[in-house]
This record gives structure tokens, sequence and C-alpha cells, in this order.
């Protein structure tokens, strides 16, 4: 989605008449239903008129098209300015600049693509402006098919309008280079220099037909991360990283690296969001440190994820496969400083006991950060779904303190699931009532949720997304007992709504999210949570209803074979506000995180008929 558009003689006037900043201001608003804050909205006015300066040639045309803020397809970043138009041989060509404010900024050494400037009211390592403008260029490339049909040439670039050059100049050292040669660098006082990079390609005007090209362009689908696992471990770039998502790779590798070389221990912590990417985060770790040499373990409770991922390694020596996947449970017993890093994902879901009776060991999260030099811990608090679980921030603090390990925070934000809208997100916080947001619809949000009259309805627009890539999905709270002689057998039906019937996923599939007839059968937030889909099919039972103009949970409606509560009654004898705060807690967080597992899109049956007709109104 494009913000603003127009010719740049439309472009120069507006920034003439002193209107371009207030004129984006009211397309986000229109079309993205946000007010903008003040500290941006002078950003625009600052460097548009930088831009004015480099537009204002007669040989740059008239009705050349310029975008400002385009929202690039799965994510939720935005290009800050793009110049179309054709070359002397009418191809098609498409500037796209990042604009920086910077005036200091510093190298920094030993690490892929990472400066250190002065940002967000601090001093802080972000992404070179060269490689933030490419991976942008290389992620439209990526995902947009009008941009790959009509052979559209994508020339990135970064303008530090603020910035002067120094002689040598370091953004432009051998470091950096690669980066460089594809996205050049202008600064203050090379506007002549931008020019000639803009009027080497834009020589026709192209009255804004290219980025009508691009703005309607077919998005491709997503790549999965179950899919591209095995393509990742043996060495190969399938996710460009962007942003925050890059600064926090390349910090825990440095962490990592400098752990093996002073042997002092080390504790990363890295929160984010559902779909910030943290588990491509984690993998690509994975991949990259075992590729450097280093003896490195990824660890979650959950095993359904580490269960597709085997699968998908099928090929390679399944004793190191099997020794590079662990459950959370696995370091009861281990050594100090056994492995070099130890990467935990899904934090949030880790346990005190560990093994199948919760009798062994006394805490994982103590016997991560004792078996790992370094030890990464990727944790959402919103996302704990069962009574045991206890990985919080604070928690994990008080283990690596009590171990003499130095304590690394950072934080993913951006959204690159829901197609990349972190509006939806907020909007079903505030529906659920987990957080207060000023999310009160979806107008002119991308993402496909809709709230559908029968469960029926849900299956059958989830088998036809099914269809295309087998990564569509049907999921439910746990409300139905999970009939014990069906287990193994689709034919017994525990999930009975009037005349709808179907079976929970079967015992004797470890992976259900890429068997290929598990679209028949209905996945919990067991076999669902860290792993995503294209679309996901929700059913919300009867443990979550609206009553009395608010949002109700109601733990006595959870099936018996449910162990995400175990123990909720008897804690309802003793404490009964804690344990209604508790169940609370845990019912919402299951279903947000099942109502967000799908990269594209997400359609609900919600057996409470008022809870229904809230959610439908609250998309109106």
């Amino acid at each position: 989605m494009i913000v603003y558009s127009g010719n740049k003689s439309d472009f120069l006037t507006a920034v003439e008449r002193d209107s371009i900043a207030e004129e984006i201001e009211e397309n986000i608003y229109n079309k993205m239903h946000r007010r903008t804050a003040q500290n941006e909205f002078r950003s625009w006015e600052n460097s548009l008129e930088y831009m004015y300066k480099v537009l204002n040639d007669n040989e740059i045309p008239e009705n050349s098209g310029v975008a400002i803020e385009y929202n690039i397809p799965q994510t939720s970043k935005r290009v800050d300015f793009i110049i179309s138009g054709f070359g002397a041989f009418k191809e098609p060509n498409v500037i796209i600049i990042e604009l920086k404010q910077w005036d200091k900024v510093e190298a920094v050494e030993e690490q892929d693509a990472l400066v250190e400037t002065f940002t967000g009211g601090a001093l802080r390592k972000v992404v070179h402006p060269s490689y933030q403008a490419w991976s942008y260029a290389a992620m439209i490339y990526d995902y947009n098919q009008n941009v790959q049909r009509e052979n559209i040439i994508l020339h990135p670039c970064a303008y530090m309008h603020n910035y002067r050059k120094s002689n040598p100049e370091k953004l432009e050292q051998n470091q950096y280079r690669e980066y460089v040669e594809d996205a050049p660098i202008f600064a203050r006082g090379e506007v002549p220099e931008l020019r000639e990079f803009i009027k080497k390609s834009v020589k026709i005007g192209d009255d804004r037909q290219l980025l009508y090209a691009i703005d309607n362009g077919k998005i491709k689908p997503s790549k999965s991360l179950q899919d591209s696992i095995k393509s990742m471990i043996e060495g190969n770039r399938e996710f460009i990283m962007l942003d925050e998502q890059k600064v926090v790779y390349e910090e825990i590798l440095k962490t990592s690296f400098m752990c093996t070389k002073d042997l002092k221990k080390r504790t990363v912590i890295v929160k984010g969001g559902p779909g910030t990417g943290k588990t491509v985060v984690a993998i690509n770790l994975l991949a990259k440190l075992t590729n450097e040499g280093l003896f490195v373990q990824y660890t979650s409770k959950n095993s359904a994820p580490r269960n597709v991922y085997e699968k998908k390694l099928t090929g390679h020596k399944k004793s190191s496969v099997k020794n590079m996947f662990k459950g959370s449970g696995s370091y009861v017993d281990a050594d100090r400083n056994m492995v070099d890093t130890i990467i935990c994902d899904e934090a949030h879901r880790l346990n005190d006991k560990s093994g199948m009776f919760h009798n062994l060991g006394e805490n994982q999260i103590k016997e991560i950060i004792h078996a790992g030099l370094c030890s990464v811990f990727f944790i959402d608090e919103s996302q704990r779904v069962t009574l045991s679980d206890i990985g919080t921030v604070a928690e994990i603090k008080r283990w690596a303190e009590e171990s003499e390990s130095d304590i690394v925070e950072m934080e993913l934000i951006s959204q690159f699931r829901c197609n990349g809208s972190n509006g939806y997100l907020a909007w079903l916080d505030n529906v659920l009532e987990i957080h207060e947001t000023a999310n009160y619809d979806m107008r002119d949000i991308d993402y496909d949720i809709r709230i559908m009259d029968s469960p029926s309805q849900v299956k059958d627009i989830i088998i036809e997304r099914n269809k295309l890539h087998n990564n569509s999905r049907m999921l439910a709270g746990y409300c139905w007992e999970w009939i014990k002689s069906g287990k193994n057998d689709t034919s017994v039906h525990d999930i009975v709504i009037d005349d709808f019937e179907m079976s929970w996923n079967l015992g004797n599939s470890q992976t259900y999210a890429i068997d290929e007839e598990s679209v028949n059968e209905i996945g919990c937030i067991h076999t669902s949570q860290g792993l995503e889909f294209d679309y996901t099919g929700v059913i919300i039972g009867d443990d979550m209803r609206y009553e009395n103009g608010h949002i109700v949970t109601d733990f006595t409606r959870r099936a018996r074979t449910d162990q995400s509560l175990k123990g909720i009654r008897k804690l309802y004898r003793e404490n009964p506000e804690l344990a209604l705060s508790e169940a609370d807690e845990i019912i919402k967080n299951t279903y947000r995180t099942l109502m967000t597992r799908g990269m594209k899109g997400c359609y609900v049956y919600c057996t409470d008929k008022n809870l229904a007709n809230y959610l439908k109104k609250c998309l109106e």
C-alpha cells in the first residue's frame, strides 16, 4: 500500500505550499486509521524539503512518479521515498530512497551491516542505511509479482541529508562495501550526485504507471519457516532479516563468539510478540553458529515445532539432527557450560520440573543457563498458555544472576505475520480485553479475518485454502474431550457441534503442521504454538464468551483431558480470585495465540453467539 503518490510536479507543488506533510498525515489516517506522531510529522517536513531540492531539476521528467511511505508486502515496514519512470530504452525503473536525518554515525566493527547512531532518544546499534535500502528492495522483489512479471528494475539508495562524509568515509569502508555497491549513500552536499543517480534510470516519465503496478501487484505466497529450514541449515539465506531482526541476530552472534573466547557465561533475553520473527532469527542463529563450528542446540518445551524441523531435515545425519533439537527438560543432569550456545525458543513455556511425571530437576531456566556457556531466550509473556508455564523475563534474570551470567536484553517489534499488520494484533488485544489499544476496528487493515456462522463454513474455506500449499489448518480451544479410542482414528469425532463433526489431530502424528491429511483434523495450542500457516480456522469454545458487555472466560468449560489448567480447581478452592485471574490470562492467551498463527488470514467460529456478534461488530 502506498500512502501518498503523485507526479513529480504534484510533489513539488505540495512542498512549495507547505502541505505535503499534512497530505501524508491525512492519507495515513484515511488508509490506516492511525494518528501520526509529532516527530514523524516533523521528519517528513524536514526530509521532504531536501527531496524537493533533489527533484527540482528540469532533466527529471515532470510526470515521473513519486510515492511516499510504501508499505512493504508481508511486513510492517515502509519505504520512505520512491521515484518511478522509464530509462532510455523504455526499461521500467524504480528508485527506492531510504531517508535518514542522522548527522553523526559510527561504524561497528566485526558485525555485519551494523552502525551506531543516536536515535529514539538513545545511542543505538541499527542497520547500515545501505543494508536497509537493499533489504527493502529485495523484499519488494521477492513478494511483488508485478515487479517480477513486468521486469521492473529496483535501484535502492540512502540519502543522509544532515550527514557530512569524511575522507575516507567510514560508512563506505570495506566491511560495508557489498551493501554500498548495491545501494549507494548520498550525504549532505551531494544533491548533484543523487540527481545523477536518479537521472541515469529515469529519463521518461511514467505518469505513476509503475507505482500503480507495484501498489496493485499480487503478493506472492510467504515462505514458511518449516519449509525453508533445510536450506537454512545448509547455509543458504532464505529470509532477509530487516532492521531490528538483523541487529538482534548480529548481537547474539557476537555474544556467542565472545563466550567461546573468554569463557564468560552470558544470557540473552529477546522479547517479541507473535509474528515478530523470533523463530526465524533463532533458526538462522542455529544454522550460522553450527556452520561456524560451535556446538549449538535449539530447545523448546513444545515438541511440535521440533518434530516438524527434524522431519524437514530428513537426509542429514540423523544423530546430528537429533543432537541439534532438544526438549527443554534435557538439561536436568547436564554439565556446566556443556553446550557453546543453547537457543531456547518459546521460553514463556518453560516449566519448573521436567520429565513425564514432572518430578525431575529443579527449574528448566536454571538448567538451561547452567548447561549453556551462552544461553538465548526468545520470549513473549503473552503466550503463556498453561498453569505450569513459568517463563518470564524476571525469572530468567533471577537465574542468570544466580549463575553469575551477564545479561543482555533486546526486543523484536516489527510484524512479519498477519500480512505484516501490527494493527490486527492491536485490534485482537483490544477486543479480547488483554490490553487496551487504539485499534477499535479493522478498517483498512490488510488481513483476512472473518467471523463465520458455522464451523462447517470454516472447514470448507480452510480445505479450499489448503489445496495450494498444504499450509492451512483448523485449530480449536481445548473444550472437547480427546476420546481415547479415537486418538489414532479420524472416524472417531471428538468435536461435535450440531451437525458438524471432526476429530482432534491424531496422537500418532507428531508433525500435524505438515502432514498431508492433517487438514481433515483439528489441532490445538499444543500442536500449533511456535508454528505458522497461511490461513487458520479457529473454533472458540464455551470457555470464552461475551456477557454483559465484556469478554468472560470460564475454566469449567475446558475438557477434563486438557492439562493446560491442571490444578486450577484446587487453586480455586484455596484462592478463588487468583484462580480466576490465572485462568482468564491463560484462556485469552490461548485464543490470541491460535488467532495469530495465520500469515494471511484467520476464520473464526464461536460457539457463543453473543461473542460472534460482538466480534462481527468489532470488524465493522
